[in-house]
């Protein structure tokens, strides 16, 4: 298998189907949550609805860099969210949020591997290699805290 599917798997993992790591994943956690957990405010943490919400900024915007398109993230914007009033309104963010995922992943599925190695938009990001595996890293560090303000709201 090429290292860039490997590669790919483990980001799926993460969002979609995976268990090996944390015993779960963002689906299992999120998708038949009730958009009013998901939007519960519990003391000055950030709600399980911003934390999915930033994640997925985060996917599409290096999902536009894929595309040949420019980077255009910024942290000082990755909260900055309108409110989630529905259980529509959640429910398409999730539909959203699984689709953006599996884009992700076939753009890596896709990349050859010698493509890992090569600058991402500019020398001072770090590899391709760096940005997806930083991706998976960073979607498991907040994915620990949707179980853990999950688990308080519901207890």
């Amino acid at each position: 298998m090429k290292k860039t599917s490997e590669i790919a798997n483990r980001f799926k993992e993460t969002i979609l189907n995976g268990t090996w790591i944390a015993n779960t994943n963002y689906k299992d956690q999120l998708e038949n949550l009730d958009w009013k957990i998901a939007t519960t405010q519990v003391k000055n943490l950030n709600t399980i609805s911003l934390l999915a919400q930033h994640i997925h900024y985060y996917i599409n915007g290096i999902n536009n860099v894929f595309k040949g398109g420019t980077l255009d993230i910024k942290d000082k914007f990755s909260f900055d969210f309108p409110p989630i009033n529905s259980q529509q309104e959640w429910q398409d963010f999730l539909s959203k949020f699984w689709n953006t995922t599996e884009e992700f992943a076939s753009f890596v599925a896709q990349m050859p591997d010698e493509n890992l190695d090569e600058v991402f938009v500019d020398a001072k990001y770090g590899t391709y290699q760096r940005n997806i595996d930083a991706m998976i890293e960073h979607s498991y560090y907040h994915l620990g805290q949707i179980v853990l303000i999950k688990k308080i709201i519901t207890n």
